[in-house]
Formats: C-alpha cells, sequence, structure tokens
C-alpha cells in the first residue's frame, strides 16, 4: 500500500498547489522511486497493480536510501513541506559530509600506520588486502576503494571526523567505494535532463509526422507526453521515432519563433 500512499501525498500537494493557483510539483525519475512510479504509470500503463520495486529503475546507484535526504529534502522546501528547523538540521547535516568528505580527500597516510591499525583491531586481513595498501599509503579516499579497507579502519588512524555518525560514515565510504559507476549513472542523468529540458507543447500534431511510426504517433498522442524523455520512455517510441520528433519540434518551434 506504500504506492497507493505515494501517489496520494503527491495527488494531495498537486491539488493543493492547483487551488493556490501554483505551479504543479513534477518528479523526475532520477530524483526518486516515487518519480519512478508516476512516469511509469503514466507512459508505460500496468495491467496489475502497480508494485514498487528497486529493480523498476535504471537510477539504482543514486536513488539509495541514505542520500534521500539531499535528493528530496530541497524540493520539500522550494515545495514549502520543510520547515526552517528541518531545514536548518538537514543543512548541519550536509556540512558535516563535505568537511568529512574534503578531510578523507586531503589526508594521506601510510601504510605502516593501517597495518598497525590492523593489529590493534585484532583484524585478520587476507594476503591479498594486505597486499592492495602497497608501501606508499594513499589519501584516505584512495584507500578507502581499495579491498579490505573501511572507514572505521581509517578512523583508527585519523581519528573520526567531526559528528560524523555511524550512517555518515557508511554512506560517504559507499560515495568513495562506487565513486567511478555513480559518476557514470550522473553521466546518464545529465543526458537524460537534457532531453528533459525540451517541452512539447500540449497541442502538438503527432499525425503529421510520416518520418515517425505509426504505431510511435498513435501512442504519442493517446499518452501526450509533457517532455521528450517522457517520449522517449513510452513503449514503442524507438530511438529513430524520437530522433525525428526531437527535429520536428525543433522546426516548430523555430516557426513559433519567427
Amino acid at each position: 500500500y506504500e504506492e497507493a500512499a505515494a501517489q496520494g501525498l503527491l495527488a494531495g500537494l498537486n491539488a493543493a498547489r492547483q487551488a493556490l493557483g501554483k505551479s504543479e510539483l513534477v518528479l523526475a525519475r532520477h530524483t526518486s522511486y516515487l518519480g519512478t512510479l508516476v512516469d511509469d504509470l503514466v507512459t508505460k500503463g500496468v495491467m496489475d497493480p502497480y508494485r514498487m520495486m528497486t529493480s523498476r529503475s535504471e537510477y539504482r546507484l543514486t536513488l539509495r536510501q541514505d542520500n534521500a535526504d539531499q535528493r528530496l529534502t530541497p524540493i520539500g522546501r522550494d515545495y514549502g513541506l520543510v520547515q526552517d528547523d528541518r531545514w536548518a538540521r538537514y543543512q548541519h547535516t550536509q556540512a558535516i559530509l563535505d568537511a568529512e568528505r574534503r578531510r578523507l580527500h586531503e589526508t594521506h597516510l601510510r601504510t605502516a600506520d593501517l597495518r598497525a591499525a590492523l593489529a590493534e583491531l585484532r583484524t585478520v586481513a587476507p594476503p591479498e588486502v594486505l597486499e592492495t595498501l602497497g608501501e606508499s599509503g594513499g589519501t584516505a579516499a584512495e584507500l578507502l576503494k581499495r579491498p579490505g579497507v573501511h572507514y572505521e579502519l581509517l578512523a583508527k588512524v585519523i581519528g573520526r571526523g567531526q559528528d560524523v555518525s555511524a550512517a555518515m560514515a557508511l554512506r560517504i565510504e559507499t560515495e568513495i567505494r562506487y565513486a567511478g559507476y555513480i559518476a557514470r549513472e550522473q553521466r546518464a542523468i545529465h543526458e537524460v535532463q537534457r532531453h528533459e529540458n525540451v517541452v512539447i507543447p500540449d497541442d502538438f500534431d503527432y499525425a503529421p509526422l510520416e518520418t515517425v511510426t505509426l504505431e510511435a504517433r498513435e501512442k504519442l498522442t493517446k499518452i501526450r507526453p509533457r517532455t521528450l524523455a517522457q517520449a522517449g520512455r513510452i513503449p514503442g517510441v524507438s530511438p529513430s521515432d524520437l530522433a525525428q520528433l526531437s527535429i520536428a519540434l525543433m522546426k516548430a518551434g523555430k516557426t513559433a519563433a519567427e
């Protein structure tokens, strides 16, 4: 029933905003699982009751529970859902995280100190873990990417960051360890956002687009996507169809400007 509750939350918010004459809130897929849910229902439709599973999102590395505050609190603030006290706590948390990220990227550790910390923790590290430490050491962030090295081990050498909780430490460790994969996903999100910024007029006529397949034209006419990115997520709309639609929108925009 979480899916129904989430839809009700968003619908209630937008009903209130419409009554006040304000713009509606539309959550993009990369911002939340609620955004994924609504987009799926609108663009793909469902034959059975919808269940929100993480596998439905192509942005699972970004949509983590540990960064939900960073993704959604600013949106909630903009739309009047986050009061001053909660906003202040959010900003304080972000300041702690930012400071600790900088410290880990700037602090250099010696391999000998890490080996000593391992011994102090009475952790029996596999030989391959010791080999990955190398001889010259490196920054805390660099070492955190290596197998068997965790935040708590580094903290034995350089101490914990000020006010860094266990949950914050795990979040930072995840971000640094999977930084390459997360960066690749962020690049994909930025590419999609380019198409999200291409708005399709509500009265756009798809029928004359003979270079777009008949199936795609029928589905586009029925669903009436808001943006080029949403149009591309409709089953039956191929990359070729999307390219032709993009050209048509560009021509339509130039004609309107003239």
